[in-house]
């Protein structure tokens, strides 16, 4: 399962774990992540810019008791290390102390794991390679009729590795790349002129869209922007497009995290069991999709994760919990855990989406006098205490059950708990980010405009 590479960085693992225990401590983890990246720009045919980076990170956390301190490094040298076991331990020995710190129990580690296939083999692209691509995807959005000008395309491709040691038993590494390229125009002239774009984004190249499908799609939009109109402030049904619909998934999910549960900042803290969503809706966190972008073996306290459903049929069934933020809630561990190498773990998902409705996205908005068809959300106005929702907001009005004119500079407010028990979501559900959602509708939110 493993290849040389993350041999090498579970031995360095291994030997910050076994030292930190000749320090003094008497528990310690270690995490190793190292990374390749090549990237491209290119804009109105020329080549703008090539980068590439480098860097191996390593961190460890080690416990005293029920105290507990992280350090983190990019010098891999022993003059390095040898400093940072001993000023761990040495952090340790002072901090306060938490009752919930500690390794993850190791009856819940994991002890093997699929192969999730999120490693492409293939030879590393090339800068002129990605060049191309970024070529191709732009001079087809320029020959999009309306389309007036570039704001340039970019290709690059990642790779990545993690290794994970402690000293409760646990060693693993795995490795996973990404390929992507994107393009963003603009049509119209001078004051008038929309800017848009598109992207493609998967593990392996080979899955990657034609670029110049993507680049004429992002001249098309772009186009279809052009002389956006305002609306008066009303009530009516939003349908959110899957580019920001997996928004609302997030906001969910920032919800039920254990962290967010365990401090009682989340309007969510009283509903498990309860129905939160619409009847019919059901929401998914699987980490072990093939190829999935944000798939992991196993979750970052070396804990075994599986795929998780979070809402079934509309209803709350677990929290989002890693080790700490079980213990504190007197639960077991949800293999939520994620990690970087600067502090301790925290819960996050992985691939989440929800899961498609029956209706086509024509049926969804048939019936529909006057309403907003949302492709751009503007600011981070979430009140995650209360649940109340206001984001800036562009897309297209409709009108007898058709997208009729473009829109911008409005509003759309409402309150999530009422948002997610009056969704509707469309069966158009594609695994195009980490957070996916099919069109969604919501009824009854407030729309200001003029």
């Amino acid at each position: 399962m493993s290849t040389p590479a993350t041999e090498t960085v579970l031995d360095i693992a291994a030997m910050l774990v076994e030292r930190a225990r000749k320090a003094g401590a008497e528990a310690a983890e270690a995490v190793v992540l190292e990374g390749t990246s090549l990237g491209v720009s290119w804009r109105l045919g020329k080549l703008e810019d090539v980068e590439r980076s480098e860097g191996r990170d390593v961190g460890l956390r080690v416990f005293i008791g029920k105290k507990q301190a992280s350090v983190s490094s990019t010098d891999l040298s022993e003059a390095a290390l040898g400093p940072m076991i001993e000023r761990a331990v040495a952090m340790a020995r002072v901090a306060p102390d938490d009752p919930w710190c500690g390794l993850a129990d190791p009856a819940f580690l994991a002890r093997d794991w699929p192969d999730l296939d999120i490693e492409d083999k293939t030879p590393q692209p090339s800068a002129e390679a990605l060049a191309a691509v970024a070529a191709e995807a732009e001079e087809a959005a320029l020959a999009v009729p309306g389309v007036t000008n570039s704001s340039g395309a970019g290709a690059s491709f990642g790779r990545s590795g993690v290794a994970l040691v402690t000293s409760g038993g646990f060693a693993g590494a795995y490795a996973g790349t990404s390929s992507s390229f994107s393009c963003s125009v603009l049509a119209g002239e001078g004051t008038t002129m929309e800017r848009d774009y598109e992207f493609s984004s998967k593990r392996h190249a080979a899955d990657l869209e034609n670029a110049a499908d993507v680049g004429r799609r992002a001249g098309e939009k772009a186009v279809r922007r052009l002389n956006p109109r305002k609306v008066k402030s009303q009530a009516v049904p939003i349908i959110y497009d899957p580019r920001v619909s997996g928004g609302l998934v997030g906001h969910f999910a920032g919800a039920i995290s254990g962290s967010a549960i365990t401090r009682g900042t989340s309007f969510l803290k009283k509903e498990m069991g309860k129905s939160v969503f619409a009847k019919g809706i059901s929401i998914v966190d699987d980490p072990h999709m093939k190829r999935g972008l944000r798939s992991k073996p196993f979750d970052g306290e070396g804990v075994k994760n599986r795929r998780m459903p979070l809402i079934e049929d509309g209803v709350l069934t677990t929290w989002l919990l890693d080790s700490a933020t079980a213990r504190q809630l007197g639960l077991e561990t949800t293999g939520h855990a994620a990690r970087g190498t600067g502090g301790p773990p925290s819960p996050s998902t992985t691939n989440l989406y929800m899961e498609a409705g029956c209706l086509s996205v024509k049926e969804l908005i048939a019936d529909i006098k006057q309403g907003l068809y949302v492709t751009e959300l503007i600011g981070m106005g979430v009140n995650g205490v209360t649940g109340d929702y206001s984001r800036g907001a562009s897309g297209f009005w409709i009108e007898n059950g058709k997208i009729a004119y473009p829109v911008s500079e409005i509003t759309v407010a409402g309150n999530l708990r009422e948002m997610f028990l009056n969704m509707t979501p469309a069966a158009d559900l594609e695994f195009r980010y980490g957070t996916n959602a099919p069109t969604i509708r919501v009824e009854g939110m407030t729309v200001a405009g003029s």
